[in-house]
């Protein structure tokens, strides 16, 4: 299931349109977010057909993106909250543009699975590149982040503040993201390929 050239352009003007208006209204640090990370990622993977590097953040972000894609749609359908990945698509404070722009978490995970679908899901690099990536960005995140912008959760889990020392909270939260996130992604896209 080949990529076609059409697409290749459309997702690379479109990821480099969100990254100039993040780095507008947010700055350099925003791209620390395992997510922007997943859609800088998602357009070398692309151009270079790249069965690593979309296997890498398809076990890092999948299983999250999906959560955010529920949370969203039952906040819209019911206004109730299944998490706080989707408060800010809700203040109304926040410009429309930079909501609409978010959007972005929609089209991830079927970007990233045809990507898997036309490279294939490399198993040596999935887990173990999420692993690496995990242990860069989460320590990046605290050290460069602020407690405000709590970006990948570095600095507290959502909105509960934690009074633990900084390096067990970042050993926890990566040991967290390891069981609960790469571990299942990683066997539930070995089963899907085979």
């Amino acid at each position: 299931m080949p990529i076609p050239l059409w697409f290749q352009l459309a997702w690379t003007a479109f990821v480099l349109y969100v990254l100039a208006v993040w780095w507008r209204h947010y700055g350099w640090r925003n791209y620390l977010w395992f997510s922007d990370l997943a859609l800088i990622g998602s357009v070398p993977a692309l151009w270079l057909g790249s069965a690593a590097l979309a296997s890498v953040l398809a076990v890092t972000v999948l299983l999250p993106e999906l959560l955010w894609n529920l949370d969203f749609a039952l906040r819209l359908l019911s206004r109730r909250r299944l998490t706080p990945l989707t408060d800010y698509m809700f203040e109304r404070e926040r410009p429309l543009l930079l909501r609409a722009l978010s959007l972005f978490h929609m089209l991830l995970p079927p970007v990233l699975l045809w990507l898997l679908a036309a490279y294939g899901y490399d198993a040596a690099a999935g887990l173990p590149g999420a692993l690496l990536l995990a242990a860069i960005v989460l320590p990046c995140s605290r050290v460069l982040g602020s407690p405000a912008q709590n970006i990948n959760w570095a600095h507290a889990f959502g909105d509960r503040p934690v009074r633990w020392p900084a390096w067990r909270y970042l050993a926890v939260l990566y040991a967290g993201m390891v069981l609960l996130v790469f571990v299942p992604t990683d066997l539930l896209l070995r089963a899907i390929a085979g």
